[in-house]
């Protein structure tokens, strides 16, 4: 298996137009749609460093577990954004679109479940990890070392036997740090208020 880091993926994280606050639901719009693009290229990560996630069940259940964790990430990131009101909005707003975007692509490619079902287990999948992920530390240089680990054993248990082993060291090491890096870019350039500079207007003859 291949451990070997890579540049983190480049995501838009910046709004049509800025300069003003955005409601907590535009913000979990806007990090639904990165935190999608986080989990799927976990998923093509560890696929090009030789772990077995095929198309199909297990390769749904690996996004779900990559969506949750981004979203714990991006949780800590928004919480002393936004009051009580605007948390409970920025969550569920997050949750739903995400679980949304994972239903739709599952039915699509799968057609096993109806896409009610896929994302009604994705939130209940979601509010179990929303309570073991809060016991774990989010600071300065990102998630603590519990954090990480957590998220490896739940991936782990997604993986074949001959996998396990190596799932620790991929995900504690890299997945897990990169996506949160990415994150937190991201959410920072979504809560910037700060105007644009207008373009310098052509002049005569260019």
């Amino acid at each position: 298996m291949s451990t070997s880091s890579r540049t983190p993926i480049r995501v838009k994280s910046t709004w049509f137009r800025p300069g003003r606050a955005h409601t907590p639901e535009e913000v979990a719009g806007a990090l639904a749609f990165i935190t999608w693009r986080v989990a799927q290229n976990m998923l093509k990560s560890m696929r090009r460093a030789d772990f077995d996630i095929d198309p199909g069940p297990q390769y749904f259940d690996f996004l779900a577990e990559a969506v949750a964790f981004a979203i714990q990430v991006g949780w800590r990131l928004a919480y002393p954004r936004f009051d009580d009101a605007g948390r409970l909005a920025f969550m569920t707003a997050l949750a739903h679109r995400t679980g949304e975007e994972l239903a739709e692509n599952r039915a699509r490619l799968l057609g096993d479940l109806e896409p009610a079902a896929i994302k009604a287990a994705f939130i209940d999948l979601l509010n179990r990890r929303n309570e073991e992920y809060a016991e774990f530390g989010y600071g300065p240089e990102g998630p603590d070392f519990g954090f990480l680990r957590y998220f490896a054993t739940v991936v782990a248990e997604l993986m074949p036997e001959k996998d396990r082993r190596w799932t620790w060291d991929q995900v504690m090491a890299i997945e897990g740090p990169e996506a949160a890096a990415t994150l937190a870019k991201s959410v920072a350039g979504l809560f910037d208020e700060t105007p644009r500079r207008p373009r310098r207007a052509a002049s005569a003859g260019e």
